[in-house]
């Protein structure tokens, strides 16, 4: 081992291919005894320290990389699919920013809540955002033993396999580490090697690729890890999850300890204590974006000090320490060659245009919404017109204007239909406003009826955020929705399907595009999802104004389904207490009201609704901490709070198990006053509730205060 002793930088071209060959084959050896007999011969610590060796040789001398680069191995068999992995701590979204003025108001939200004074000094660290695949990583002795994707948040996919084939992850760490960590951050391809890859797809007449970032992706996704070897990913460190013994206190200090322990980071990581040191690193990275190598769509704006983090906690899928700041969406300009209606779920008419495919902020884009018939008069645009269209990160493009010196002599006026482009050709109307204005959106009239509808919720039903169906995606909802033999029309009808195609002659696997095994793991994957949790059931009813947030917040405010459904149906009928308590759950207003009144008081959504209950078992909401003295109750605060904020208040209440309400009702379980309480605690002491101040609130939890 007279090599390693010279350090990479001073190898000659003859001595670093020399010493490949011999870290491959000494490397391979080791793995042998490790995976094969068991019986390892060195130390994690001096192994990881031999694949670390060979990947610095590797980035000197990208042209030695070997076939049998221990880089490129395969860290374990071809799975036959991915298995989802359920993540001990959810890896959330972050909120987004797009001005300084957005920064700005992140900083003062934040010292709000936290009722820091002027002159404390809060410390928020600035990073780049990589645009690449996010991927946690679980370390058990300082060990790799699984890897996920984020997938929806709180699931992902099993790529454990592919992790290990990429150099910047390491198998074993280095230093002193905690014995269970969970390490977070993003895999990417660099720009060049992104290019370097198409080039060899293009010389071999195979398919090339978009992007760096959906490549990376695809890398990752791969069944065959070879596959996944054979590209050149990169993975940067920034993040973490499960931590059994936590490292440090602040979220730079982790970012080392990473370091520390094998991992790359980002080296244009920085603390600020305001606003101006913030936006003043956006601009510098902004500015160096395209000498980076790597693609970057923002910067990542996160609290310090994790106490704080821990105080401020999440709202929805974000948390409240961390933001965004993305970069100004990217333009181009291309030609409207047609004008599509789309029906969606609620029956909404979406005008699309169709447009000469144009490459925006790397991405090729064929299609941008049009919003609605008073956006296409607005921008005064007509087919054949010349448009300029925009892009920000993964939103749907859209058109910011039209080149009327470019307009062709037969450019004509696009005319919005007055009915559905269904078969049924029901018609359309513009639903007026709570003051009784027209508004802009025009809706189907037919309802359930319309077949465009029904496709579109049946494609709700199965989608990631609801009940999220393995193998069910929109082409096989369209194709169960028109098949003879095996109906969709109903979600219920998904539940029947296998039960069905026994009885039937024709089965499932003689179709075209399926066969023996895809037919069994749909069966499989459906059967699987026939327990499902509380909110992706309400979710995934398809009801109007209720989406992820407000179906978590319905679920944790009932419990369970039981009481859920009875309540809408006590509302649907005109149960005045009913709407009471249900107005009573925080960010819970009228229109959804309205609109779960709308849908259980439809006798066809009822039907369908009982069906699929009649099909499934709905797991109770989770509390987040049932043993907890206010576990399951519902609180109210009002007044003005002196040791803490009124959002503050809230979120502890929620993380201690019970429900913060925004008005008093006869569910109230506690009002917790400060000075200037006014009509809520008169509320509370007509219907008898208890009423206590914030320093009792405080002894009732068993905390000294924030």
């Amino acid at each position: 081992m007279t090599r390693t002793a010279t350090p990479v930088d001073q190898l000659t071209h003859e001595e670093a291919a020399e010493e490949l060959a011999r870290l491959a084959a000494e490397i391979a050896e080791h793995d042998r005894r490790y995976h094969t007999e068991d019986a390892p011969t060195i130390s994690d610590a001096a192994y990881d320290a031999l694949r670390r060796r060979n990947l610095a040789i590797e980035q000197r001398f990208p042209e030695l990389i070997r076939a049998d680069s221990p880089s490129r191995a395969v860290g374990g068999a071809v799975s036959e699919k991915f298995e989802k992995v359920r993540h001990r701590v959810p890896m959330l979204s972050l909120d987004n920013a797009f001005s300084d003025d957005d920064v700005r108001d992140f900083v003062e939200r934040i010292r709000r809540f936290l009722r820091l004074p002027a002159d404390a000094e809060l410390g928020i660290t600035a990073e780049p955002k990589i645009d690449g695949l996010s991927m946690s990583l679980r370390y058990e002795d300082g060990r790799l033993v699984k890897a996920a994707t984020r997938g929806d948040g709180q699931t992902g996919e099993d790529v454990t396999a592919n992790a290990k084939t990429i150099a910047d992850i390491p198998n074993v760490l280095s230093g002193d580490f905690p014995a269970v960590l969970e390490v977070r951050g993003e895999v990417y391809m660099t720009q060049q090697a992104f290019l370097a890859l198409n080039e060899r797809q293009a010389a071999e007449g195979k398919q090339t690729y978009v992007n760096p970032r959906n490549t990376a992706a695809g890398s990752i996704r791969q069944l065959d890890a070879s596959v996944t070897a054979s590209r050149p990913l990169h993975f940067f460190a920034y993040a973490w999850g499960e931590v059994s013994a936590m490292p440090a206190d602040t979220q730079m200090a982790m970012v080392e300890a990473f370091r520390s322990y094998g991992f790359p980071v980002n080296p244009l990581m920085q603390r600020f204590t305001d606003p101006e040191g913030l936006l003043a690193h956006y601009r510098l990275i902004e500015e160096t974006r395209a000498s980076l190598g790597y693609d970057i769509d923002g910067v990542v704006y996160k609290v310090d000090d994790l106490a704080l983090q821990e105080r401020l906690g999440f709202v929805s899928r974000s948390p409240r320490w961390a933001i965004a700041h993305k970069f100004p969406a990217e333009k181009a300009t291309t030609i409207l060659n047609g004008i599509d209606i789309q029906v969606g779920r609620t029956g909404a008419l979406t005008p699309v245009a169709r447009l000469q495919p144009v490459t925006v902020g790397g991405v090729v884009v064929t299609n941008a919404t049009l919003h609605n018939a008073e956006e296409i008069e607005r921008l005064g645009v007509m087919i054949g017109d010349t448009v300029t269209v925009q892009r920000a990160g993964d939103v749907i493009p859209q058109i910011l204007g039209v080149d009327l010196a470019k307009r062709p002599d037969d450019a004509r006026a696009f005319e919005f239909p007055s009915v559905c482009p269904c078969e049924l050709k029901t018609p359309v109307v513009r639903e007026a406003t709570a003051a009784g204005v027209e508004g802009v959106v025009r809706r189907c009239t037919g309802e359930f009826a319309c077949p465009f509808q029904r496709i579109e919720h049946l494609r709700h039903f199965v989608s990631r955020r609801a009940f999220d169906i393995e193998g069910l995606g929109e082409k096989q909802i369209e194709f169960f929705f028109n098949d003879e033999d095996l109906p969709v029309k109903s979600p219920a009808d998904i539940f029947t399907l296998e039960k069905r195609d026994a009885e039937n002659l024709r089965k499932l696997k003689d179709k075209e595009g399926f066969g023996a095994v895809s037919a069994a793991k749909l069966f499989t994957a459906i059967e699987e999802r026939r327990t499902i949790s509380l909110e992706r059931m309400i979710y995934g009813l398809g009801i109007r104004h209720v989406g992820e947030t407000t179906a978590r917040t319905l679920a944790r405010g009932y419990g369970s389904w039981t009481a859920f459904h009875d309540a809408a149906l006590a509302i649907a009928n005109g149960d005045d207490q009913a709407r009471e308590e249900m107005d009573a759950l925080e960010d819970i207003g009228g229109a959804v009201i309205d609109a779960i009144a709308r849908y259980f008081g439809e006798a066809h959504n009822r039907a369908l609704v009982e069906k699929l209950a009649a099909q499934v078992s709905v797991i109770d909401a989770e509390q987040v901490a049932s043993d907890s003295p206010v576990a399951g109750k519902t609180i109210v605060f009002t007044g003005a709070l002196e040791r803490m904020s009124r959002d503050e208040a809230k979120a502890m209440a929620e993380k201690l198990g019970a429900k913060a309400a925004g008005s008093v009702s006869s569910k109230t379980d506690l009002v917790v006053a400060g000075p200037g309480a006014g009509s809520k605690l008169k509320k509370a002491a007509e219907l008898g509730i208890e009423v206590i101040d914030e320093a009792a609130w405080f002894e009732r939890i068993g905390r000294q205060g924030v």
